[in-house]
């Protein structure tokens, strides 16, 4: 019998998506909708209630399968990742944006209009995705009455070079479990946001990242031949190389995204779990 990983697949046993027809068997079947989030951040829970453990997070723009909507509930999927969970209504909007740019600041606030002195409606995360309609006195116009600093924007068809630099914008921001924002972030969604950015597609979990990431690269005890941008796994955490000896990772342990050598992440890791470093992956040049 073929094993369907329960985070990226729509099914329960009394609902599945129609494409699941014939490999998994449930009371009904539905087609689902393309909705897309309009809200800047929409968590993705484990189960529908607002206190429900977070497993990840949308962001502005995102493409979301609805497959069932309940009592203000949606069970979605997300087009980004593929990661199912349940989600609340009032942060999805019918339709897809089409997005031209994507927003390149931790935080940019959205005014009802052209205007800095207006009351701020919302605020868009790093990597909010986003359609321009028009720009006007330094703004641009991304809904009816929506209006975002066109400078905090870049281009889709244009992608920053180096992932770890957008991994250090958030250096310093607060440990999340799901999060993937300046305002709480876990250490998988950290490298997702990074890579995404630069325009690397990357799974939402460190299991799927380490299978999916980057060539194994051998590293001896003494951690040397390492480079920027290498992509260091242990069972259930990952951290990125800001140079030879520096990880840039968010954890528990400083319970905020930090940067310390990577010796010492190493020894404490061992000495409070016994996990060894599981792998080290490089990624290949853009």
């Amino acid at each position: 019998m073929t094993r369907f990983d329960p985070r990226l697949t729509p099914a329960r046993p009394d609902l599945a998506a129609a494409q699941l027809r014939g490999k998994i068997a449930a009371d009904a079947y539905a087609e689902g909708r393309v909705l897309h989030v309009c809200a800047g951040i929409a968590d993705l829970r484990h189960a529908p209630a607002p206190d429900a453990p977070l497993d990840t997070q949308a962001l502005f723009g995102e493409d979301v399968m609805v497959y069932e909507d309940h009592e203000g509930w949606g069970w979605v999927q997300l087009a980004r990742d593929g990661y199912v969970g349940y989600m609340s209504m009032a942060a999805l909007a019918e339709g897809q944006i089409k997005p031209t740019h994507r927003v390149t600041v931790n935080r940019s606030f959205v005014y009802p209009g052209p205007d800095l002195k207006f009351s701020v409606r919302d605020a868009l995360p790093l990597g909010a995705a986003v359609r321009v309609r028009a720009t006007k006195g330094g703004f641009a116009q991304i809904d009816d009455a929506a209006f975002v600093f066109a400078d905090h924007l870049l281009a889709l068809s244009e992608r920053p070079q180096d992932f770890v630099a957008v991994a250090e914008r958030l250096l310093h921001a607060p440990y999340l479990w799901g999060g993937k924002t300046s305002l709480g972030v876990d250490c998988s969604g950290l490298v997702q946001i990074s890579l995404d950015a630069a325009g690397i597609d990357a799974p939402r979990d460190t299991d799927l990242q380490e299978q999916a990431l980057g060539s194994p690269i051998a590293v001896d005890t003494d951690l040397a031949g390492l480079q920027r941008g290498d992509l260091v796994f242990w069972r259930g955490h990952v951290g990125i190389m800001r140079d030879e000896t520096t990880l840039l990772h968010a954890n528990a342990h400083h319970m905020l995204v930090a940067s310390e050598p990577l010796r010492l992440a190493r020894d404490r890791t061992l000495a409070k779990t016994s996990q060894p470093i599981s792998a080290i992956k490089r990624l290949e040049p853009a």
